[in-house]
């Protein structure tokens, strides 16, 4: 007669109780408002920020329905910088969203060295922004849209102050206007015909 295998059965364990305060999904119906994620993806050389994730509601017959608008900031580190708005009933498709839509919208801008040509302010719907060239080793002073749009774009010292609206989309948008109006002293020449 064979004997029967002398391994006892695993004893059933009792769950484990989850750490007090995640036992729930953070953001509730209300006040979902993840911020800026600090760990940029690299897609196609260009850098990829998620500034400001916003869920919105719209409120029907059989209650709310829930979707997603992302505004995402591109850049290659090199005088190139984008920005898109990308909305989806999902995070990860309105991220993709704002990625094709910040690539069709890139803006080119002058560096000296590791910061911006000269003193800039521009404004843009609430949104307005100052920037000032700094001295190395300063970093980037900023904060928000304004320093995810400075870091896509390879600025590394420079000083900055948001004096409008705190809408992450008006200051991305200043931000990028700021960009724009930057010239070189070259640039400046040439138009003079020197």
């Amino acid at each position: 007669m064979a004997e029967e295998n002398s391994t006892p059965a695993p004893q059933p364990t009792a769950p484990t109780p989850a750490p007090q305060g995640q036992d729930r999904p953070r953001g509730g119906p209300r006040g979902y408002k993840p911020r800026r994620q600090d760990n940029p993806r690299d897609e196609g050389g260009f850098k990829e920020t998620v500034v400001a994730i916003n869920r919105v509601a719209k409120v029907v017959k059989g209650g709310k329905r829930f979707s997603f608008s992302a505004i995402v900031v591109i850049g290659d580190g090199a005088g190139t910088v984008g920005y898109g708005l990308g909305k989806a009933k999902e995070v990860q498709a309105s991220i993709m969203k704002g990625n094709a839509q910040a690539r069709k919208n890139l803006t080119k801008f002058p560096l000296v060295g590791d910061t911006i040509p000269h003193e800039v302010m521009a404004k843009y719907r609430a949104g307005k922004v100052w920037m000032k060239p700094a001295a190395p080793g300063t970093g980037v002073i900023a904060g928000g849209g304004v320093r995810a749009v400075l870091e896509a774009g390879g600025v590394k010292n420079v000083l900055t102050k948001s004096l409008g609206s705190a809408n992450d989309f008006n200051v991305v948008g200043a931000t990028l206007e700021c960009l724009r109006m930057l010239r070189t002293a070259e640039d400046i020449a040439k138009l003079r015909g020197k």
